[in-house]
């Protein structure tokens, strides 16, 4: 297969157990792997977890347990959170691995190569909670605490010997490179914020700690660790088999198409790692899409604030595929959600139940009574059926553009109305008033089944579990399907079996 596609998740820093945060950044990678596969390409979908940097060591001090023993229990809740958000990932990597440790202290060697590293002294305010580094200009004080006015989170004075990355050579060639790709960030507001941290002066940026031991040892000097972030973008490419750029993994799928990310991680993938990157003459990943925060109330999460939303408790209590629509629906993406269960209630009613749900149901249920359960024939498409069907047919072009631009919400919406107009049709047309004109049922239940299949298929990759059950109608697997296969208006094999069907999405009553 020729068209390659690889997409990245944020590698999870596994210091707390999975939140909702990790879940929709999760999803929502999920959503356009499932499409493009969908769309015949050949998916490469990495997640992971990054298990290095003193943050980790600190939680495991606390626990009294081995810094790597407690990654890897921690790590295994991650790997356990792909399978029940259902996500199609093809790797899972961890930073503690011996592939991604080589490609590491590989990508240092280069950097030290090409003289972008030196040793100095750092001197300034470090958050281990976030394992940055901020100026003076970021850090106030709050409560007698010196915080992050980015992040909100504490900050410490750090002062000790440490490695430094030439960061303030690439200011101007990133100016550049950003000018020449200007969808490398998305969304816009994004661009423009790391366009102005950029210009107003980049300073060489610390990529070593000698002040705990947990973490990649710098190749020549072993009293030094690298640098968390250093440590963790890496994982990009350790995933593909770097430093073998030969590999046909790496060639393949270098430079990444999208690397998915919460907006609170933007400057290190978007300034910091293509700086790395283009000095080790490597090309920078095409895109680095920075989506909002799920809120709590009006709050990001955080296990200091005691807000965190557990995925699980909502998918133990009202099903995956409800929470995955619910996600892609209600937040508008880009910008920052929150969810409550008033809103998910009300989603899993409108949108699932009545509009998604009631459409196959009452069709399907039709056709039982009044074409035996066989696909129709002889149907003749009028103005009207053409209108509806057409509207999928017709739209390729936008849908692929919707996905390969980051833009889930009208994706999302895009099917919702299909379903609203489909629901709409199936009324206005009143099969049930048509049973003396033939053709005329035949064709409404027909264009009805047709409209299913495609908005069956579009919401796949949202719904992947629920809308196979509805293809199962059709005796449709998920290898049957295909993008493509939405252009056509008269897919549906004539006097084909049908299946019956059961009620898809249960209606939450708000008096329970």
């Amino acid at each position: 297969m020729s068209k390659n596609f690889y997409i990245t998740t944020p590698i999870y820093y596994p210091s707390a157990k999975p939140h909702m945060g990790h879940a929709y950044s999760s999803i929502v990678s999920d959503v356009i792997a499932r499409f493009k596969r969908l769309d015949g390409y050949n998916v490469d979908f990495l997640t992971g977890t990054d298990e290095h940097g003193l943050k980790i060591q600190r939680a495991a001090e606390e626990k009294g347990i081995d810094a790597k023993k407690f990654c890897d229990e921690i790590s295994k809740t991650f790997r356990n959170l792909s399978k029940t958000l259902n996500l199609s990932n093809t790797d899972f990597i961890r930073t503690t691995e011996d592939r991604h440790i080589k490609s590491v202290q590989n990508l240092w060697k280069i950097l030290e190569q090409k003289d972008q590293i030196y040793l100095s002294k750092y001197s300034g305010w470090y958050s281990v909670s976030d394992e940055a580094f901020y100026n003076d200009d970021e850090v106030n004080e709050k409560n007698g605490i010196n915080v992050s006015t980015i992040s909100g989170s504490k900050v410490e004075w750090v002062e000790e010997e440490s490695y430094f990355f030439k960061l303030s050579k690439w200011q101007n060639k990133l100016l550049k490179f950003y000018e020449d790709n200007p969808k490398f960030i998305l969304p816009v507001t994004r661009r423009n914020e790391v366009l102005s941290f950029v210009k107003s002066g980049l300073k060489d940026l610390s990529v070593s700690r000698k002040s705990f031991s947990w973490g990649i040892k710098v190749p020549s000097n072993k009293d030094h660790v690298i640098y968390v972030w250093l440590d963790a973008l890496t994982n990009y490419i350790s995933a593909l088999n770097y430093p073998d750029t030969q590999d046909i993994k790496y060639k393949n799928f270098w430079p990444a198409d999208v690397h998915m990310i919460g907006k609170d991680i933007l400057r290190f993938h978007a300034v910091y790692w293509p700086a790395f990157l283009l000095a080790a003459d490597l090309p920078p990943p095409k895109r680095v899409y920075g989506h909002g925060w799920i809120l709590s109330g009006d709050e990001k999460m955080s296990k200091s604030k005691g807000n965190i939303l557990d995925p699980l408790e909502i998918v133990d209590k009202y099903g995956l595929d409800c929470l995955r629509f619910y996600l892609l629906k209600e937040v508008s993406f880009g910008n920052d959600g929150s969810i409550t269960q008033e809103k998910l209630e009300s989603c899993i009613n409108s949108d699932l139940a009545n509009n998604f749900g009631n459409l196959c149901q009452r069709v399907i249920s039709f056709n039982e009574k009044n074409c035996n359960l066989l696909v129709p024939e002889n149907v003749n498409f009028e103005k009207d059926d053409l209108n509806l069907l057409n509207k999928i047919s017709d739209n390729i072009a936008s849908i692929r553009s919707y996905i390969d631009n980051q833009e889930l919400s009208l994706y999302t919406n895009f099917i919702i109305d299909c379903m609203f107009q489909a629901n709409k049709y199936f009324n206005d047309q009143e099969p049930w008033k048509k049973r003396a004109d033939v053709v005329r049922l035949n064709t409404i239940v027909y264009v009805s089944l047709e409209i299913i299949r495609k908005v069956s298929i579009l919401l796949n990759p949202i719904i992947p579990d629920t809308s196979l059950k509805v293809l199962d109608i059709f005796n449709l697997k998920q290898k049957h399907i295909s993008i493509e296969s939405i252009k056509d208006n008269k897919c549906l094999v004539s006097n084909s079996k049908l299946k019956k069907i059961g009620i898809l999405f249960k209606k939450i009553d708000k008096n329970d």
